[in-house]
């Protein structure tokens, strides 16, 4: 038993570091981070998937390079073409790397209240970039809606169509969920994340459910989203109402990727902007993890989770991504003034503030 769990762990380590073909075969395999103070806090193990440790920077890498395979796969595309998509940053950052690598014309539409790094990085990466007015999903106007028109107008193109295209869903399926359970030896109480797609929730989720149904599955929703208020008052979606710092999650409907799979939610947890923020810097502060706010608020989900379930248990979470995309917002005094975050964070955390 023990030589087969050491082989088993060998050819893990192997895999990992053997040479990797270009910037696709980069994708996946990221390490799973213990979160040391978060631990000592709860009394549980608290996990960290380091998506951003992907070679585009974030979790998005894997559905990019799904959504793609996918259309590969069905014909919508050939060499040469142009790949379309709606998004609110990071697959689009991954879809640009993608298409780069494989030749492919890149075009994103996305909401006007994404940070300027991001665009500036699509830019940079070759993309063809559309910066929309932010407006509701069944708005016609709604910048998914702007891709697809965008591609029906032209040949050899595709919209990749990542909120209900169940290609995202797979990449987690068959990547990110078995990565997980591998880590943890099998060894998991819970995993919790944040929604956009609901991609990678949905096939994490799905993954670690078969192969243990007691393992809980919490959603993490921040303010402005609906899906909090759909699971605890069984199914109603309510009209959605405020808004959030955290950029790419939250919802106003249940997407495809998470539709086949909403009786696998245990419960969920809502997350206020003041918790996250605070998570921002306790990350940096504690753990030397330069996070995002919504790598943030999945780990104030995990530390709440491990709360419900008590002490002694393996809880996972995602690090989406890092600050280096928001750092004019999330460390800009000015800023966290507007947004009246400035006072969540704590007076000793507050060195890390640098800019105006």
């Amino acid at each position: 038993m023990l030589r087969k769990l050491f082989s088993q762990r060998l050819y893990s380590t192997m895999s990992i570091l053997k040479i990797k073909e270009g910037f696709v075969g980069s994708i996946g395999n990221t390490p799973l981070i213990r979160l040391k103070s978060l631990c000592k806090e709860t009394g549980s193990e608290i996990y960290g998937k380091a998506e951003f440790m992907n070679p585009g920077g974030s979790v998005k890498d894997r559905a990019a390079l799904y959504v793609i395979k996918d259309a590969e796969e069905k014909g919508l595309i050939r060499p040469g073409g142009t790949v379309i998509e709606g998004t609110a940053g990071n697959t689009g950052i991954g879809l640009a790397h993608v298409c780069r690598a494989k030749g492919y014309k890149c075009v994103i539409y996305m909401p006007n209240t994404q940070s300027q790094e991001k665009i500036d990085l699509l830019r940079m990466l070759g993309a063809e970039v559309y910066p929309v007015p932010a407006v509701p999903f069944d708005d016609p106007n709604n910048y998914n809606h702007q891709a697809r028109r965008h591609a029906e107008k032209l040949e050899n193109a595709v919209w990749t169509n990542q909120f209900d295209n169940t290609a995202n869903r797979r990449a987690h399926l068959e990547t990110t969920g078995p990565e997980i359970w591998e880590q943890t030896n099998g060894q998991i109480d819970g995993f919790t994340c944040s929604t956009g797609t609901a991609g990678t929730f949905a096939g994490v989720a799905r993954f670690l459910k078969e192969k243990n149904p007691q393992i809980k599955v919490f959603i993490a929703d921040p303010p402005g989203s609906v899906l909090y208020a759909y699971f605890k008052s069984g199914g109603k979606l309510l009209e959605r109402s405020g808004s959030s710092i955290t950029e790419g999650i939250g919802q106003g409907r249940v997407t495809e990727n998470l539709a086949g799979d909403v009786q696998l939610v245990d419960d969920a947890l809502h997350i206020p902007d003041e918790k996250s923020i605070e998570m921002v810097y306790r990350l940096l502060d504690e753990e030397g993890l330069y996070m995002g706010a919504s790598t943030a608020l999945n780990v104030v989900a995990a530390v709440e989770m491990a709360k419900q379930l008590g002490p002694g248990k393996k809880i996972v979470t995602i690090l989406a991504d890092g600050a280096y995309r928001y750092q004019s917002r999330l460390f800009s005094r000015k800023w966290l003034e507007s947004k009246n975050l400035l006072g969540a964070i704590p007076s000793h955390l507050q060195k890390y503030i640098v800019l105006p």
